[in-house]
């Protein structure tokens, strides 16, 4: 039974994945991490299919083996986040509390994202 839920949670998340790969707010590289974990668990043949990927392939290797996150894929993390920050800013004008926790969590993220090798 788990091995099913661990099997329709991937192709759900490869799914995301897929779409985020032409939505530009939607990430497409952590959805297919967690496809591939997910897979992992459920379905070898699939796991296998999602590693030998062609353009998701190299960047779901990297992060298994390494840890690693391609240098353009940090710069388009600070470039989507310096973004929403300022959406936000101009779009709900919130209060400067508000502001300072949600800046907080986005230089958290990229702390994250720029902490890991390349």
């Amino acid at each position: 039974m788990i091995r099913y839920v661990f099997l329709v949670l991937g192709i759900g998340f490869v799914a995301l994945g897929f779409i985020g790969a032409f939505l530009p707010v939607l990430p497409t590289t952590p959805f297919l991490i967690l496809a591939a974990a997910c897979f992992a668990r459920s379905s070898p043949r699939l796991e296998n299919w999602l590693l030998r990927h062609p353009r998701f392939g190299p960047l779901l290797r990297g992060w298994r083996e390494r840890g690693a996150i391609p240098v353009k894929a940090k710069l388009m993390a600070l470039g989507g986040t310096a973004l929403g920050f300022v959406l936000l800013w101009l779009g709900s004008h919130p209060g400067p509390w508000l502001m300072a926790a949600v800046a907080l969590i986005m230089l958290t993220g990229l702390a994250y994202v720029f902490t890991r090798p390349s």
